[in-house]
């Protein structure tokens, strides 16, 4: 990527957990240039590190070495979303979507008119005032991501978020997303352990070795943007999933 000013820039990253002489090297090192409007997928084996790499992205761990750099105009940069939706029980939809705009102090009523228009993007305006133990869990996790975008994170980070979904879900879900992001242009980094959901998401899907993980491939998925599930049923997606598999399985195999 030539972009003069990208959004996120990490040089030689590494992270090492525990001490000497049982230290793990988690991750690194790596390297990782995102340009702005940019969603990149990240794949790899199970413990490569692509969650320590999320997780230093969003500032809530540090890198044992290296750096690396967000290039943001906001005070909120970067904005999280897990696996396990991560949302509040005890504050009812709304409150949950309209969280981040309250740590940012936005005023209560301009508040609720920006975590109202999330929920009605999401499908979820009837659900303002509920629970989040009446929801699905697909519902669950559109309030996450209404709560993540609803603070205009420059960057959004996101860990396995569909993971726990059903197949039928989790492709909703997707479908949901790309019409977001497409239209948002919200710089992205994804990360999941679904070779298809990467490539349906991704202008990049990078592929991550074994532990300590790094980055060893790199696919653009031939698809032009704006981009529907449809792609799914072409033969270019059946032959880059083979490839990016064929990559993967030789990292998962022990040595």
């Amino acid at each position: 990527m030539g972009d003069p000013h990208p959004k996120l820039h990490a040089t030689e990253l590494t992270r090492t957990f525990g001490r000497a002489p049982r230290a793990v090297d988690a991750l690194g090192p790596v390297d990782l240039t995102i340009a702005p409007g940019e969603f990149v997928c990240l794949v790899g084996p199970s413990g490569c590190g692509k969650s320590t790499l999320l997780r230093i992205a969003a500032g809530l761990l540090r890198p044992s070495t290296g750096r690396l750099e967000i290039r943001t105009t906001s005070p909120r940069p970067a904005a999280m979303i897990f696996q396990d939706y991560g949302i509040y029980d005890w504050k009812t939809v709304r409150a949950n979507v309209r969280f981040g705009l309250d740590i940012q102090r936005v005023p209560r009523r301009e508040a609720n008119a920006r975590a109202d228009e999330w929920l009605a993007r999401m499908g979820l305006a009837d659900f303002a005032h509920a629970y989040p133990a009446a929801l699905s869990g697909g519902m669950r996790q559109r309030v996450a991501i209404a709560r993540a975008i609803a603070v205009e994170p420059e960057l959004l980070l996101m860990d396995e978020p569909f993971a726990a979904l059903d197949a039928q879900l989790r492709m909703i879900l997707q479908e949901e997303l790309l019409e977001l992001t497409q239209t948002t242009r919200t710089t992205t980094l994804f990360v999941t352990h679904s070779l298809e959901e990467a490539i349906v998401l991704g202008d990049r899907v990078l592929v991550m070795s074994a532990r300590p993980g790094r980055i060893i491939a790199e696919h653009q998925p031939p698809f032009p943007r704006p981009r529907t599930g449809d792609i799914r049923s072409t033969p270019e997606f059946t032959s880059l999933k083979s490839d990016l598999w064929d990559l993967l399985r030789k990292e998962a195999v022990p040595a």
